[in-house]
């Protein structure tokens, strides 16, 4: 893949590893760390720069593994730290560098700091490194506040009372306690995790709920609208990343944070020189399948990185989202989690043309690009049968919500194996029809998903790294120029348009009408 520059990190193609569901390999199935392994030749012909692994650490599970119990050991399910290390080694060796991800917000109810502080009880020192309070009411019945759940669609409260009498706060499920960052023994121990990880060779560190870390200490109820956000935001957080971005200098390291903010100026301090290098960019994800609200999108998010030279960074799809061929393929193309329901109509040729279109227009913009594992294969959202989704975001919704699971299926590699060549059977399972878009079938065939993506990843250098400007074009197309002369355009209209003015047409997300004019739900890339 040749020598990467130094800020590799500002126009990278970052692969998303949910190692749960990629590949399993010791047929146990759940996808570990030997099946990534041995699928790294698959991600180095990708042409991927990195890769970022969800959380791999020792936990219970009772959320996807975001609910930590060791940051420094490997969950058993995945394989060890000895394995850890290798696949870091190993992918490095074929030009691909490791992010992992760090859940700074809370950890598992059976981290050792939450399980001594359990019996060490109220008032002890041990709890002062959580959200330890006595209830409200006569008699300490009520929680301490108002908080809402994170789980969106969740009316459960984000207390739990113990039998002792004190409740303890957690953002999330009651299986992950929220840290206490006002603490120096919580600052200390995360920044010693990222030094750990640092050490063993990892490129970067994406950060789980980024803006939720610091609280006001004063616990006040939400209510009313205090201002500044109690939980969400907070200014405190700045000096806490202040501090990590010297220890990632001094490894060459880069961080990503998980910041959810519609502020733009709020969303833009987090990307200062001496804090964040990039954040994800959930306005882009969550956009309709419109024109005018796409290129607004585009616009805000280059606007809001400009003042601070961060690169923005671009994802259609992840593991908490619907996927990408689903979700165009319905009659509302954006993302809502509260809108997410059971039996969603959906159109998946439509949206399949659709998600083509996208991964052209996504990896022509300037900057970075996340790509979810499957993402390259055209999988669809999988219906869970009910009795097998294990998301708590279903269960605490009461039934309503499907979670997170459908996009979270076991990859299919090979057609003609057992489980399409997952391994061993599937933690969840894969939907009847899974082998036809399994690697192999796709691999030998140019039009597959796959040879889009591959060919897309291969060709995305003629972009350069100049700025974007957007060209004339009709009603409904989105057609825009980088500094080197490749243009890309994007039919959004409902009927076929002209191409513009060019010397070679490098790539097309699918066929040219009869006449050589773009078809809707269609982009190209061009040359001047």
């Amino acid at each position: 893949m040749g020598q990467q520059p130094t800020e590799w990190w500002r126009s990278a193609v970052i692969y998303q590893v949910y190692v749960r569901s990629f590949a399993d390999g010791d047929g146990d199935g759940t996808g570990d760390l030997a099946g990534v392994r041995a699928r790294l030749p698959y991600l180095a012909e990708l042409g991927v720069d990195a890769l970022w692994f969800n959380p791999w650490y020792l936990s219970p599970m009772k959320d996807g593994g975001y609910d930590v119990a060791d940051y420094r050991a490997i969950d058993p399910a995945f394989g060890t730290l000895a394995e850890a290390e290798k696949l870091i080694a190993e992918a490095r060796e074929l030009g691909i560098r490791t992010v992992v991800d760090i859940v700074p917000n809370h950890v598992s109810d059976q981290h050792p700091w939450f399980q001594a502080a359990l019996n060490a009880g109220p008032g002890s020192p041990e709890r002062e490194l959580f959200h330890f309070r006595r209830g409200r009411g006569k008699h300490g019945e009520l929680p301490p506040n108002d908080w809402p759940s994170q789980f969106v669609g969740s009316a459960e409260p984000v207390w739990t009372r113990l039998p002792d009498g004190d409740w303890y706060l957690h953002l999330f499920t009651p299986e992950q306690p929220d840290l206490n960052w006002a603490h120096p023994a919580v600052r200390q121990e995360h920044e010693d995790i990222l030094r750990f990880w640092f050490e063993r060779g990892v490129a970067g560190v994406r950060i789980d709920s980024a803006a939720l870390l610091a609280k006001d200490p004063a616990l006040p109820d939400l209510a009313g609208g205090p201002h500044p956000h109690p939980f969400v935001d907070r200014d405190e957080l700045h000096d806490i990343y202040r501090s990590w971005r010297v220890i990632a200098d001094e490894y060459d390291g880069v961080f990503v944070g998980e910041v959810w903010l519609p502020d733009t100026e709020r969303f833009a301090r987090y990307l200062r020189p001496d804090e964040l290098h990039t954040a994800f960019n959930f306005s882009f994800l969550s956009c309709p399948w419109d024109p005018g609200r796409l290129r607004t999108s585009i616009d805000t998010t280059l606007a809001e990185h400009a003042p601070v030279g961060a690169p923005a960074t671009w994802v259609l799809c992840n593991h908490d989202i619907t996927r990408t061929v689903t979700r165009y393929g319905r009659t509302d193309t954006g993302f809502d989690f509260a809108a997410k329901a059971f039996g969603t109509p959906t159109d998946l040729a439509l949206g399949t043309r659709r998600a083509r279109a996208a991964a052209l227009l996504s990896l022509a913009l300037p900057g970075a690009v996340y790509v979810y594992q499957g993402e390259e294969l055209g999988l669809p959202e999988a219906d869970i049968p009910r009795d097998r989704i294990e998301d708590p975001m279903h269960v605490r919704s009461g039934g309503k919500d499907p979670g997170r699971d459908g996009c979270r299926v076991p990859l299919p590699w090979a057609a003609g194996a057992p489980h399409a060549g997952f391994g061993g059977e599937p933690w969840l399972p894969q939907p009847a029809d899974w082998a036809s878009y399994a690697v192999d079938r796709q691999a030998v065939d140019p039009g597959s998903m796959l040879g889009l993506y591959r060919e897309a990843i291969r060709l995305r250098p003629v972009f350069g790294d100049g700025p974007l400007t957007w060209l004339p074009a009709p009603e409904g197309v989105l057609a825009f120029a980088r500094a080197d002369g490749a243009l890309c355009v994007v039919n959004l209209a409902d009927t076929p348009v002209d191409l513009p003015e060019h010397t070679a047409l490098l790539l097309a997300s699918g066929p040219m009408d009869g006449v050589g004019r773009l078809p809707e739900d269609t982009a190209v890339w061009l040359r001047s």
